[in-house]
């Protein structure tokens, strides 16, 4: 599988998980839920849209907010997470809504956008 740390990886909003299976992304979204198990939680992207990250391991801090996930997208599209950095938002709240617009053109044009849709020109 190698490591979803060494190869580029897209940026993909949930609309694009089924066209990523067995890939690696990148992934922002709002935390919505947490498994009481700390074993998966529930992002929200920028269309409002959920998408469910698992976890090789329980949480072991806290988590809100918005958050980028790195991991691999699974058979049945939840992203299974490699690692996750949580956005800090005490000075100004991040856009999702905007971050998904950026999206929409990264995946319109590859061509200028090679590695955030994991297409090579």
């Amino acid at each position: 599988m190698g490591d979803v740390h060494e190869a580029p990886r897209k940026r993909i909003g949930t609309g694009h998980l089924a066209q990523c299976i067995g890939q690696p992304v990148c992934f922002v979204g709002r935390v919505e839920k947490i498994h009481p198990t700390g074993k998966f939680f529930v992002l929200s992207d920028g269309e409002g849209k959920q998408t469910t990250v698992e976890l090789n391991e329980p949480l072991d801090e806290e988590i809100s907010g918005v958050i980028e996930v790195v991991g691999r997208v699974t058979n049945k599209a939840t992203i299974t997470c490699m690692s996750y950095v949580q956005f800090r938002e005490d000075k100004s709240p991040f856009d999702l809504e905007l971050y998904n617009e950026a999206l929409k053109i990264i995946h319109e044009f590859p061509e200028y956008y090679p590695f955030g849709t994991g297409r090579n020109n």
